[in-house]
C-alpha cells in the first residue's frame, strides 16, 4: 500500500510538473509567406516577427519561394509541428482552401494575410472563407478605384483615352480585384477610355519593363499605364523613357522605390499600402483568437489606402 501511494504521488507530481511546463511554454505561430524575395511579402513577415517578439511568441517564418508545391509542403510541416496558429499569405487562393481545411481538421487556427482564400470569381473579397479566423488585407477593389481616380486626373479630355494595364502574376486574386476597381474609378469619373493592351508583369520590375516595351511597340500612343504594383510601375517607367513616350504611370503599393520615383517625377501616382501594419494586424488577430481575448470567425480586417501624388507624398512613409 505504501509503495502504491508513493507511486501515485510521484505520478501526480510528474503530471503537475508537465502541466506547468506546458502552461509556461511559449506559443508558436507559423507564417507561410508567398515569397520573401518580394519586398512587400518580406515587410509583412517583418511586421509579423516584430509583433510576435513584443508578445513573447515564437515566430516560425517559412518562405514558399513563389512555388505552390513548396507552400503546400510548408503548411504540412507547420501542421505536423503542431504550431498554435498559422498566418498564411497564399500563392494560389483556390488551392489554399484545401490547406486551410487541413489545418482546421488539425485544430490549428489560420489567418490569411495579403491575399484572400477562395475563388475570387465566386467569392467577394469581404466574404471571408468560413474556416479562417480572419482575412487581413487591403481592400484591393477599393485600392483599384483609388488608382482609377488618380488616373482620371491625368488622362486627356475630349477624346477616348488609351490605357494599358500591366497585371501581376496569374493566380493572385488581386489581379482581377485591382483591375475591376480601376475601371470602376474611371467610370465614376466619367472618363472615356479604351483598354488597348493588357500583359502580365508578374509583380517584377524587369518583367514589367519588357511588357511595357512590347505594348509601346504595338501601341505607341498609349496615354497611361496602370501597373498593378509599384515595382512594375518603376520597370515600366524605364520602357516609357526609352521609347520617348509621354504616357503617364500609376502604380499600387507605396513602396520606397516608388515614392522616390514619384518625388523625382518618373511616375505619377500610387496607392499607399502598409505591409508592416498588415503583418502586425495578422499576428494580433491570430493571437487574440488563440488566447481567447477576442475569438474571431471569418473576420475581415483592413485599413485605409489613400491615393498618393507628389502633392501629398509625405502622407505615405514607405514601409517596404
Amino acid at each position: 500500500m505504501k509503495r502504491a501511494r508513493g507511486t501515485s504521488l510521484a505520478a501526480a507530481l510528474c503530471g503537475a510538473i508537465l502541466s506547468h511546463a506546458a502552461a509556461a511554454a511559449p506559443l508558436r505561430f507559423g507564417l507561410s509567406s508567398a515569397g520573401l524575395s518580394y519586398p512587400f511579402a518580406a515587410a509583412i513577415a517583418r511586421g509579423f516577427r516584430q509583433a510576435a517578439a513584443r508578445a513573447g511568441v515564437q515566430a516560425i517564418v517559412l518562405d514558399a519561394q513563389n512555388r505552390v508545391q513548396k507552400q503546400a509542403n510548408d503548411l504540412q510541416d507547420l501542421i505536423a509541428e503542431r504550431v498554435n496558429g498559422i498566418v498564411l499569405m497564399p500563392l494560389d487562393s483556390v488551392i489554399a482552401e484545401s490547406w486551410v481545411n487541413r489545418a482546421a481538421r488539425a485544430g490549428i487556427p489560420v489567418v490569411a494575410v495579403g491575399s484572400q482564400v477562395g475563388n475570387p470569381h465566386r467569392r467577394p473579397l469581404r466574404e471571408v472563407y468560413p474556416k479562417l479566423v480572419a482575412l487581413v488585407t487591403q481592400d484591393e477593389t477599393a485600392a483599384g478605384r483609388e488608382a482609377g481616380r488618380l488616373a482620371a486626373r491625368l488622362l486627356p479630355r475630349g477624346r477616348v483615352a488609351h490605357i494599358a494595364i500591366i497585371q501581376g502574376a496569374p493566380g493572385f486574386p488581386e489581379v482581377l480585384q485591382r483591375e475591376h476597381g480601376f475601371e470602376q474609378g474611371l467610370r465614376a469619373a466619367h472618363v472615356r477610355y479604351r483598354i488597348v493592351a493588357s500583359q502580365p508583369g508578374n509583380w517584377r520590375t524587369e518583367d514589367a519593363d519588357v511588357a511595357c516595351q512590347n505594348i509601346l511597340e504595338a501601341h505607341p500612343n498609349v496615354d497611361l499605364f496602370f501597373n498593378e504594383a509599384d515595382d512594375m510601375a518603376v520597370g515600366c517607367a524605364r520602357a516609357v523613357r526609352s521609347a520617348g513616350s509621354h504616357a503617364k504611370l500609376i502604380g499600387i503599393g507605396g513602396s520606397r522605390l516608388a515614392i522616390l520615383s514619384l518625388e523625382a517625377g518618373r511616375i505619377d501616382g500610387t496607392v499607399c499600402y502598409r505591409p508592416l501594419e498588415l503583418g502586425a494586424l495578422a499576428f494580433e488577430a491570430l493571437y487574440e483568437d488563440v488566447t481567447g481575448k477576442k475569438p474571431l470567425h471569418a473576420a475581415f480586417i483592413t485599413y485605409r489606402t489613400p491615393g498618393i501624388t507628389r502633392a501629398n507624398v509625405r502622407d505615405c512613409p514607405p514601409q517596404w
